[in-house]
């Protein structure tokens, strides 16, 4: 029977579907660190891996010679290198819609944090000294405000109806879902990013990396004075170095960020020395309750695969992978 190699800590409702594989008669290996270094002495025997946010490189997978299924923990996989599993026609999967209702509550909650200045407040309580900061009226209200939704899937069609609660008019661009047929619903698309960028109050981000940011030094100087970047996606969407200048210029008001171009971020990166700017540690999409879903999930797929019945839409790599 297939040997299961999961790499990274798992929720123990994923570790109990394990333990109902065992006797099927599964065998499995469980490594809780997050390292590719931890788990790549272990994958020689492994024909199937679930992994986490660690990478998993063209390096680690020559090492595998059994490895059939490659199991996402998530629904993101910049850190795997999939050009080596289709070379091997390893199947990679992802668990599919669930944690987008995580991600879009996070979403939602760095636009009030960064409106309100969260850690400027934070910061005003824990010092006496800077009480006062309080009447420099830097918060603001997000009701009736202008939102523009970058990527407008799942998690942003979420923080749609959540930030339609505070009555914001919105707009959203997505050119796949122009192309494709946009939702129904309210939200109107704004195909020239340029323009929605200056018409918007706050930016919320929700699409995959690309080979270059979608708001880069340009996208970011075109915005509104004052206005608010949140992104959950993925590091290196937004361009780092231009956001932190913006803020430091002021041409910004504030930023909320859960992802970053190197995670976890370096001593010296810019972000880090600006109280303007909400950070979190790519923690949108885990929740105790989508945890326990995407460990459960990611624990099905592996059985499924072997047992045939895996949802094709749930492969990322269908045209190279070999059942």
């Amino acid at each position: 029977m297939p040997h299961i190699l999961v790499a990274g800590k798992l929720h123990p409702a994923g570790l109990a579907l394990l333990e109902q594989a065992r006797a099927l008669g599964f065998t499995s290996d469980y490594v809780e660190e997050i390292s590719e270094a931890s788990y790549a002495p272990l994958i020689d025997r492994a024909d199937a891996l679930v992994i986490r946010t660690q990478p998993l490189t063209a390096a680690t997978v020559a090492l595998a010679p059994r490895l059939r299924v490659v199991s996402r923990h998530g629904v993101g996989y910049d850190s795997v290198d999939v050009a080596a599993l289709d070379e091997r026609g390893i199947a990679l999967t992802i668990v599919g819609d669930v944690n987008s209702v995580s991600v879009a509550e996070h979403a939602m909650m760095l636009l009030l944090a960064a409106a309100k200045r969260l850690v400027r407040a934070d910061r005003a309580v824990r010092d006496p000294a800077r009480w006062g900061w309080r009447n420099r009226l830097e918060q603001q209200e997000i009701s009736g405000k202008r939102l523009l939704i970058i990527g407008y899937g799942r998690i942003g069609r979420h923080l749609a109806r959540m930030a339609a609660g505070f009555g914001m008019e919105m707009r959203a661009h997505d050119p796949f879902l122009e192309r494709a047929g946009w939702p129904a619903g309210e939200i109107p698309p704004a195909p020239d990013l340029p323009a929605a960028l200056a018409w918007a109050d706050l930016v919320s981000v929700h699409v995959p990396r690309g080979d270059r940011p979608v708001l880069g030094a340009a996208e970011i100087a075109a915005m509104k004075p004052g206005a608010i970047v949140v992104n959950t996606a993925r590091g290196g969407v937004v361009d780092e170095a231009a956001l932190a200048e913006a803020l430091r210029s002021g041409h910004l008001g504030a930023a909320g960020l859960d992802v970053f171009e190197a995670e976890p971020p370096a001593a010296d990166t810019p972000l880090l020395g600006l109280d303007q700017a909400v950070l979190t540690p790519h923690a949108a999409g885990i929740s105790l309750e989508s945890a326990e879903r995407m460990a459960v999930a990611s624990v099905q797929n592996v059985l499924d695969f072997f047992a045939g019945t895996l949802d094709p839409a749930l492969v990322v790599n269908r045209a190279a992978a070999r059942p």
